[in-house]
């Protein structure tokens, strides 16, 4: 996975190296700015206006000193009340004019921040489905919704209200600074001191928040994690009482994210006293000076007023600075696991040039297979195996015995470390996404229903087929009659009360689903397991016909499936042991006559 610091996409850390580190910074960068780049336009023109709104707030203190020195003296000696009317009319304006102007850049910031996230989200959601098998039997459920939901929350936080806090801050300190230095350049000098333990206080803090928010959204993540967990399993936490033991754990969990929040805010708990401490020394300088300035006639009163009013203001923003790097440091953590997920490359990659299959026919071969998942030991050792077209194939074994890996391979959920499996004499490896899922169906047992009608979910199977050919499909699994009994038939969602389905039933929608895809090769992997006897039978029925003309690869512990198969195949520790048909089997002495003998008998 080429781009990505091992494990940063694959599990939640906080003990980066300095080389790690710097390379995750450059990957959210490039990520931050790839999101501007297109907004370029727009950004400019928030920057704009937040430079001028900036810069006419700072106007306030002058305007206010000059009134004192000038337009108070000339109404109390010659009663004169024009520069007092010109200064109030010039303070009302830039007060008009700066709230107007913070409006609108509050407008314009909150439409960019929406195309931002609008963007990012897409890309997380499209990216995530597009990456293979192995990333999400590896990175959890929980983790992924973190990444889709907290996530991207305080990413929405940063670029909505921090990034706001920033450049008003930065900005207008900046101004303020250049303000003061105008008004009284000495000071600008007591500012200039200041800002030496100000940058040692704020360089402490970046650095110190910097780790406390990566351990934050670290325990988030698991504790959203533990959450979609139970959850998701909550049939088998009740069955086995798990209750107390998951809200123990949970409650760890959530103590240990408690905590990481409170090291954060203590953190900034001492960043602000500092801070305040820090201003008051230089504003009480400032006074003390101006004073003493004011009693050698050096300095006039109103200059006083606007310079401590000058000194305040460069100071108050900068816990607006704070309050960024706060935002900052948890967007950028965010950000962190955001970019990692779109780091990661496919297992299985599209081929650059696909070879065209205009019509698949379905023959199968494994040429020399070896293959693992991971790091962890060989499933299938120089696996060779021929499936003619139109040929139905029954795979047997124990557990681990590498049945669903070659359901898998085949599918091309996984490719093989060495060797190939070609379909028409193709590499799987060689042919397009489109033709591969067009000519090659899998039905697992795990038969899941999306959000939707029944209707909808059988047209999974070949989106823009018409209801006769979705009602066609589900009568040939049996599924019709059961359909036509729920309360709106084939337009009952699925997720609503009335529209609860059987696991059963669900797995008749999934082969319905199946056969309407009509694929050359269509995989049965464990798919009659959910269903009850009667159901099997009628699905044996169904399966008769449907298999007719199509290579399919049944995998079962039910040797019942095994007995409309042309040929089985006994598998142990990645090898076929035994090859042939079933009633060849049966009247054997291997492995499947044994096996075949023990499920008669549990029959009776």
């Amino acid at each position: 996975m080429s781009g990505t610091v091992q494990g940063t996409a694959g599990e939640d850390r906080t003990d980066y190296t300095k080389d790690e580190s710097r390379v995750i910074r450059e990957r959210s960068q490039r990520l931050l700015l790839s999101l501007l780049a297109p907004m370029k336009w727009r950004v400019l023109l928030v920057s704009i206006v937040v430079v001028v709104q900036t810069g006419v707030r700072v106007l306030g203190p002058a305007l206010l000193g000059i009134g004192l020195n000038t337009a108070l003296p000339a109404v109390t000696g010659e009663g004169d009340w024009g520069p007092t009317w010109g200064v109030v009319t010039a303070y009302a304006a830039t007060a008009i004019l700066g709230a107007a102007l913070l409006a609108w850049y509050d407008t314009l910031a909150a439409h960019l921040t929406q195309a931002v996230l609008l963007d990012l989200r897409t890309r997380v959601f499209h990216h995530t489905q597009r990456l293979s098998l192995e990333f999400h039997e590896t990175y959890t459920s929980g983790r992924i919704i973190s990444r889709q939901t907290s996530d991207l929350e305080t990413i929405r936080e940063l670029l909505n209200g921090g990034l706001t806090q920033l450049v008003n801050g930065v900005l207008y300190g900046v101004f303020t600074f250049i303000a003061l230095v105008l008004v009284d350049w000495q000071s600008g000098l007591v500012i200039v001191v200041a800002v030496v333990p100000l940058g040692l206080l704020m360089r402490w803090f970046y650095r110190r928040s910097q780790v406390r928010y990566r351990e934050t959204r670290v325990w988030s993540a698991q504790v959203i994690v533990k959450f979609v967990e139970t959850m998701t399993g909550i049939r088998a936490g009740k069955a086995f009482r798990a209750e107390p033991g998951n809200e123990r754990i949970f409650a760890g969990l959530s103590e240990k994210y408690r905590e990481a929040n409170m090291r954060v805010i203590r953190l900034f708990g001492t960043f602000e006293p500092g801070l305040m401490a820090i201003s008051a020394f230089a504003t009480g300088i400032v006074v003390l000076w101006g004073g003493v300035r004011i009693t050698w006639g050096e300095f006039t009163v109103g200059a006083l007023l606007s310079a401590v009013l000058y000194v305040r203001n460069f100071f108050t923003p900068l816990q607006e600075v704070a309050t960024f790097i706060n935002s900052f440091q948890a967007a950028s953590a965010a950000l962190e696991k955001v970019s990692g997920v779109l780091e990661e490359e496919p297992s299985v990659p599209d081929p650059e040039s696909p070879t065209a299959l205009p019509e698949a026919h379905g023959h199968l071969r494994f040429d020399d297979v070896t293959f693992g998942y991971g790091a962890g030991r060989t499933i299938l050792p120089e696996f060779s195996l021929d499936i003619p077209e139109g040929q139905t194939v029954a795979v047997v074994g124990t557990t681990g015995a590498g049945k669903s890996t070659l359901a898998k391979l085949v599918s091309r959920f996984y490719d093989p470390s060495e060797g190939s499996v070609t379909l028409d004499e193709i590499d799987l490896r060689d042919l397009s996404q489109q033709d591969l899922r067009r000519a090659i169906v899998m039905v697992t047992q795990e038969a899941y229903l999306f959000s939707g009608t029944v209707a909808d979910n059988i047209a999974l199977g070949r989106p823009g087929a018409s209801f006769d050919e979705i009602e066609g499909a589900a009568k040939a699994v049996g599924a019709h009659e059961f359909i036509m009994s729920l309360p709106d038939g084939y337009d009952t969602d699925v997720n609503k009360r009335g529209g609860r389905v059987s696991a059963g039933q669900r797995q008749l929608v999934s082969f319905a689903r199946a056969f309407l895809a009509d694929p050359a090769v269509l995989i049965l992997d464990e798919a009659t397991a959910s269903l009850d006897i009667p159901s099997e039978q009628m699905i044996q029925r169904a399966l008769q016909t449907l298999l007719a003309d199509r290579t399919a690869i049944i995998i079962a512990h039910r040797l019942s499936t095994v007995e409309i198969a042309d040929r089985v195949l006994v598998m142990e520790h990645g090898r076929v042991i035994e090859d042939d048909a079933p009633e060849t089997l049966i009247a054997g002495t291997g492995t499947f006559a044994k096996l075949h003998r023990a499920w008669r008998e549990s029959l009776v």
